[in-house]
């Protein structure tokens, strides 16, 4: 059971669930059979625990000089070995998996995990950073519409959002290791714009993915939808605020706070994302 967890930690569990829940909810509300939800939540979760894992031992060595007590490979909590057999396995998974979803969604769910390890690789450490979660994300919402009849790619302003949360998702997840990253000689974005530039586009960001939301899809808009821009414009304005003076743990609950709110409209967008 130790091991169990010691994996379960090591896959960056909040990322891989997220991503995974999005997944979900787009391929049921874009209206797959159950069978091809399973394939796309299938690939996508075990793409995200390929990519996960493959991070944490790329990084152990560094993660235990650190001491890092929320690492499983440094503390103890996973060995080598077995993380280096849950990643080839997760592979293979994901590469069955995304061949029995077919072309092109299983290719385009290829395509994100190519983009994760491409990251964990060497990108990360370069001001290109942020361009695998541009493609990765902006492609997120294309693998369940792929897998229609016809394969129709969804609107630009689905694809839009899901590369401005991408990014965001990246200055967000770097954040807390930033001081620890610069010692290690990584630079990537959030590393050269800082910790206040670094708050300040996620939220810039964040209102970008509103926008194409609220404005892309053809119609009226809903009323909960303007009113979660408008809180979303209020939380903008304070982080803005904020963030240039104090930037602390608050900032960043309400940023991530908010691009889960981003992350909730996208997912109950269904077939309108959907392009005829």
């Amino acid at each position: 059971m130790s091991r169990v967890r010691g994996l379960l930690l090591a896959c960056h569990p909040l990322p891989t669930l997220a991503v995974t829940v999005m997944a979900a909810f787009l391929a049921a509300a874009v209206g797959l059979p159950v069978g091809t939800v399973l394939l796309v939540v299938g690939a996508v979760l075990t793409g995200q625990l390929s990519i996960g894992w493959h991070n944490d031992l790329l990084d152990a060595e560094r993660d235990s000089s650190a001491q890092r007590t929320d690492k499983p490979m440094a503390t103890g909590g996973v060995d080598r070995r077995t993380l280096q057999v849950a990643t080839a396995a997760a592979s293979v998974a994901t590469i069955g998996l995304s061949v029995l979803l077919g072309f092109p969604a299983g290719g385009a769910a290829l395509v994100i995990v190519v983009c994760g390890w491409g990251y964990n690789l060497g990108l990360r450490a370069t001001a290109l950073s942020f361009v695998p979660y541009v493609i990765a994300f902006g492609v997120l919402p294309a693998v369940p519409t792929l897998a229609l009849p016809g394969a129709p790619w969804p609107f630009w302003w689905a694809m839009t959002a899901g590369a401005a949360l991408g990014v965001a998702a990246h200055l967000l997840n770097v954040l807390p290791d930033l001081d620890d990253d610069l010692r290690n000689g990584i630079r990537g974005l959030p590393h050269r714009i800082g910790v206040r530039g670094s708050m300040a586009a996620t939220m810039l960001l964040v209102l970008v993915a509103a926008a194409a939301l609220l404005f892309g899809p053809a119609g009226p808009v809903s009323w909960w939808r303007w009113a979660a821009f408008g809180v979303l414009v209020v939380a903008g304005v304070w982080v803005l605020a904020r963030s240039a003076a104090a930037p602390g743990r608050a900032l960043f609950r309400v940023l991530a706070a908010s691009a889960a709110l981003d992350v909730l409209l996208l997912a109950v967008s269904g077939t309108t994302i959907v392009r005829g």
